[in-house]
């Protein structure tokens, strides 16, 4: 019988599966055909066009000006390897996930605990509304990560929510996981608002229905909150944001790891996997594994993937705790 591997080929045609297992791959058969050295004819030759016309080379410049390359570091492959990890083949790549999803972890204690800056403004005992209002727009502008005050942007835009007014967007700065695109203008905050004035209230909104656990009240928000230039990473911060502060009751069960962001992108390095499904629930059994809250490997995964530490708010000195990366470190086999 055959063997098939998990990228679903034969096990001795893949040359990854090959490679583990220690199977000797097939040889490569080329086609015993003669080589045609001709070019083939373009889309209109059959129309006795003789090359592609004006609207073809559009499409091409269209396709190569959204062309994204996407320069990927990785540690040399020293024959680590961990089944919590399958992507994984550099140790030095598994110390730096562990710091950084123990780091992640560490956040969002601080935000239940101790949250600093603005984050305190919208853990408060104020009305809801305005509190709701902050956290979006922390999400949206995202803090800083090169200023003494990560929230300085925010402070010096911000509106009230009763008074109707949008922020200033002009040349604001935004921090490194923000939604706004300054070519879409104030189009979200306009987006956002009408999204909650829909259900009647930002309450109404993110609380919806009474009953929802806390953890399908976070998948259904996240679906409704799909607006016009608010990415995925806002989004999920966003919600993660207001269910640790205290806002509304919301605990993200699910990853949503679609698209192309650097938490989905780096999951899928680390984890080995593309297909959704598997991804949520390798996150899950790593997660469960170190120990840490699920809505941790969002930012572990984002900083582990752009090699650098966003703080999202939190002070410089903030270090996460040296048990919690051992704790991470040892699941990872290191």
């Amino acid at each position: 019988m055959p063997s098939f591997c998990r990228h679903n080929r034969l096990v001795q045609n893949c040359p990854i599966c090959a490679r583990e297992q220690a199977v000797e791959m097939r040889p490569v058969v080329t086609s015993g055909a003669p080589k045609v050295s001709a070019p083939r004819p373009a889309s209109g030759a059959s129309r006795g066009e003789t090359g592609g016309g004006p609207a073809t080379r559009s499409r091409s410049a269209a396709r190569g000006a959204n062309l994204r390359v996407r320069r990927v570091a990785r540690g040399v492959d020293d024959g680590y390897r961990t089944p919590l990890a399958p992507g994984l083949r550099s140790s030095a790549d598994a110390e730096r996930l562990a710091g950084e999803l123990a780091f992640a972890a560490h956040r969002l204690q601080v935000l239940e605990t101790r949250p600093p800056g603005l984050y305190a403004e919208a853990a408060g005992s104020g009305d809801v509304e305005e509190r709701a209002w902050l956290a979006f727009l922390i999400a949206y502008l995202s803090p800083l990560d090169d200023d003494d005050d990560p929230f300085a942007s925010v402070s010096a835009l911000r509106t009230t929510w009763a008074s109707g007014e949008l922020p200033a967007l002009d040349d604001v700065r935004t921090g490194p996981r923000s939604a706004h695109d300054p070519a879409r203008g104030d189009e979200t905050l306009r987006a956002y608002r009408a999204w909650a004035q829909r259900a009647g209230s930002q309450e109404a909104a993110f609380v919806g229905e009474p009953g929802w656990t806390a953890e399908r009240r976070f998948d259904r928000v996240f679906e409704r909150l799909a607006l016009p230039g608010l990415t995925r990473d806002a989004r999920y911060d966003l919600l993660v944001s207001l269910g640790r502060l205290g806002v509304f009751e919301l605990r993200g069960g699910r990853l949503h790891l679609v698209g192309d962001n650097e938490p989905t992108v780096a999951a899928k390095r680390a984890l080995g996997i593309g297909d959704s499904l598997l991804l949520e629930r390798r996150g899950g059994e790593l997660a469960l594994a170190c120990d840490v809250p699920l809505e941790a490997l969002d930012l572990g995964f984002y900083n582990w993937g752009a090699g650098l530490r966003v703080r999202l708010g939190l002070p410089r000195d903030e270090e996460p705790d040296p048990d919690v990366v051992q704790r991470c470190r040892s699941a990872l086999g290191l």
